[in-house]
């Protein structure tokens, strides 16, 4: 891979792994209401899951959708009744009380592998695959290249994903009342269902 293409895949996945959204609003949402420690398993999920799919799309089975296009729409819309239940259960999430500490509160984050299946039907994140695949088609030509990506992705969106958790984390003292908070997650409800909005525009 030449450097000049390494470089301007880097920047394409820097602005799509730390721009907001589903991935990173319910990361967001997640720190706080859980903090930290009890968000990793989802950071773990999103950064595996999506790096996996970029592998498995790179190395042939993107050929399936696009031999089977009613796929990519039944993964659509999959995707948006996931995304509106996920709304639902992140405006009525309970914050932890407070002699709880980071004990349960509503029905607790996401796991890991919740996150890891989610990648399969998050509109964002096959915009980013798709980019990543055929954008830069002299990658996708060679499996060493791919593996790249796939670091690349890894490295990324760890950090990425960290860096909104503890976002979300560091509004924790902030954000001191319940109602506060939820009020916030509510706020992050209503965000996660904008992101929906290129979905139907693609429609």
């Amino acid at each position: 891979m030449s450097h000049s293409l390494l470089l301007a895949f880097v920047v394409f996945a820097v602005v799509m792994f730390f721009t907001p959204g589903p991935n990173n609003i319910m990361l967001l949402s997640s720190g706080l209401t859980y903090g930290l420690r009890r968000t990793v398993p989802h950071i773990a999920g999103i950064t595996v899951g999506f790096a996996f799919m970029v592998g498995a799309v790179g190395i042939g089975l993107g050929a399936i959708f696009i031999t089977y296009p009613v796929l990519q729409t039944i993964l659509k819309y999959a995707g948006v009744a996931y995304l509106v239940y996920l709304a639902a259960v992140i405006a009525m999430a309970e914050p932890p009380s407070a002699d709880q500490g980071d004990a349960r509160g509503g029905r607790g984050p996401m796991t890991f592998w919740g996150a890891a299946m989610f990648q399969w039907i998050n509109a964002k994140g096959w915009v980013m695959v798709i980019g990543t695949i055929t954008a830069y088609a002299a990658i996708a030509a060679f499996p060493w290249n791919i593996a790249i990506q796939v670091g690349v992705s890894l490295l990324l969106g760890t950090v990425s994903c960290i860096a909104w958790a503890l976002f979300g984390t560091a509004l924790r003292p902030v954000l001191t009342s319940r109602r506060a908070i939820r009020v916030f997650n509510v706020v992050m409800a209503i965000l996660l269902l904008a992101s929906l909005y290129p979905v139907f525009m693609d429609a």
